[in-house]
C-alpha cells in the first residue's frame, strides 16, 4: 500500500539518509557496540550532510525547513537499518525542540550553530534513580544565588550522556518565581562539580552511550536557564508528544523491517520438505502480523500527518507509542520463533532486534502510563 504522507522531495531526502547510514554508520556499528559509544566524527559528518537541525533557521546554520516529516524519515531509516546510534532523532527532535522554542536570541547564537554542525551534541537529563515516569518524585534541585544557580542531584539512563556538550537538566527550583516547579538548565562540560558516571551495561542499543550524571554544587550561570523559571513541567508535557511519536515511528519501522526479513527467511528455509512459510500455522502467524502492521501503519501515518499540521492530540501520540512498541515486541518475538535456532544468533537482524527494541515499551513513558493517560482522557 502506497504511503500518502511523503512527496518526491521527501523521497530524495530518504535516499540521502539511507546513503549516510550505509556509508557512515553501518561499517563502524559493530565496533561502536563493543566500545559503548560512537566516534565523535560521525556527528560532524551528520552535520555536513544536513541531517542535524533540519528545522532550525538557516541563519543559525540549520536547514530552515520546519517540516516534521524529515524527522520521521531519519527515525525510520535508522530503525530499518537496525542502528540506534548516533541518536540523531533524540538530538534533533527533543534537544532541538527545547532549543528552538525556548532559547533566547543570545542562546540561539551561542548554541544552535554547533548543534547543527555536530560540534555540540545534546542530552536531556530528566530521569533519576527514584523518578522515572513519575517525574513528580524528582529530587535534583537548583537554588538561585545571585547571577547563578547551584545545582545538586543525580540523573540516570541519560542517552548521549557521555558525549553531550549541552546537557539540558530538569531540576526543581524551590523558592523561585515558579515555585514549587522545576526549571531547565543547560550544563556544559568543565563546570566544576559536574561529573559523568560509568556507561551503563544495557542488554540492547549498546552503541548508544547511556550514563549516570552527578551534580555536586554545580554553579550554572543564570544565562543558561532555558525558558522561564519554574515552567519545566509544562515544557516537558509539550515535548513528550513529539518524543512519543519519535518512539512510535521507530518502533513500527523496526517491526516492518524484521517482518520483511522474516518473510524472506520463511521462503528460503525448508523444514520437513517445505519452506517454513508453507506450513499452515506459520502462514497464519505471518498473516496476523502482516495485518497488524498494515493497520498500525495506517494509524501512524495519520498521526504523522496530524503532527506535521499541528493537530495531533497528546492522547493520540500516547496511543501510537503504546501500540507500536508493544506490536514491535510481538512481531520480533514471533519472527524470532520462525527462525528457530538461528533466531538467537546475533548476526541475524531478528536476534539484535530482540534486545534492541525491548526498551521502547519503557522509555518515553511506559505502556502502563500511556494507557493511564488515554484512560483519563476518556472519563
Amino acid at each position: 500500500m502506497r504511503r500518502e504522507v511523503f512527496t518526491a522531495e521527501h523521497d530524495a531526502f530518504r535516499d540521502l539518509v539511507r546513503t549516510f547510514v550505509s556509508k557512515e554508520i553501518l561499517p563502524s556499528y559493530t565496533r561502536w557496540e563493543e566500545q559503548g559509544s560512537v566516534d565523535r566524527s560521525v556527528w560532524r559528518r551528520a552535520g555536513e550532510h544536513g541531517l542535524l537541525g533540519m528545522d532550525v533557521d538557516a541563519e543559525y546554520g540549520g536547514g530552515g525547513d520546519p517540516d516534521y516529516r524529515h524527522h520521521v524519515i531519519v527515525a525510520e531509516e535508522l530503525a530499518r537499518a537496525g542502528v540506534y546510534a548516533p541518536a540523531l532523532s533524540l538530538h534533533n527532535e527533543i534537544g532541538g525542540l527545547y532549543l528552538r522554542t525556548l532559547a533566547t536570541e543570545e542562546q540561539r547564537r551561542r548554541w544552535l550553530p554547533g548543534f547543527c554542525s555536530g560540534e555540540l551534541v545534546t542530552a536531556i537529563a530528566i530521569t533519576e534513580p527514584d523518578a522515572g515516569s513519575d517525574v513528580q518524585r524528582m529530587r535534583t534541585r537548583a537554588e538561585r544565588r545571585g547571577d547563578r544557580y547551584v545545582l545538586n542531584g543525580q540523573k540516570t539512563f541519560i542517552s548521549n550522556g557521555a558525549t553531550a556538550d549541552l546537557v539540558l537538566v530538569v531540576a526543581r527550583t524551590p523558592g523561585g518565581r515558579g515555585a514549587p516547579g522545576a526549571s531547565v538548565l543547560v550544563v556544559e562540560p568543565g563546570m566544576a562539580g559536574f561529573s559523568r558516571g560509568r556507561k551503563l551495561d544495557k542488554i540492547g542499543m549498546r552503541a548508544m552511550d547511556t550514563v549516570e550524571l552527578f551534580f555536586d554544587d554545580v554553579e550554572v550561570p543564570a544565562e543558561n536557564l532555558l525558558g522561564r523559571e519554574g515552567r519545566a513541567f509544562a515544557y516537558m508535557m509539550r515535548t513528550l508528544r513529539q518524543e512519543r511519536m519519535m518512539i512510535a515511528v521507530g518502533a513500527l519501522a523496526a517491526a516492518e523491517r524484521i517482518f520483511e526479513e522474516t518473510l524472506d527467511y520463511c521462503r528460503r528455509r525448508e523444514v520437513f520438505g517445505r519452506p517454513v512459510g508453507r506450513h499452515q500455522y506459520n502462514r497464519f502467524v505471518l498473516a496476523e502480523l502482516a495485518t497488524a502492521l498494515a493497520v498500525a501503519r495506517a494509524f501512524t501515518d495519520r498521526c504523522v500527518a496530524g503532527h506535521a499540521a499541528g493537530e495531533l492530540g497528546a492522547e493520540e501520540a500516547a496511543m501510537a507509542k503504546w501500540w507500536n512498541t508493544e506490536l514491535c515486541q510481538k512481531v520480533v518475538d514471533r519472527c524470532l520463533q520462525m527462525h528457530g535456532g538461528y533466531g538467537v544468533i546475533r548476526e541475524f537482524p531478528v536476534a539484535r532486534a530482540f534486545v534492541d527494541t525491548r526498551v521502547q515499551t519503557i522509555y518515553g513513558g511506559t505502556t502502563e502510563v500511556m494507557k493511564e493517560m488515554i484512560g483519563h482522557s476518556l472519563i
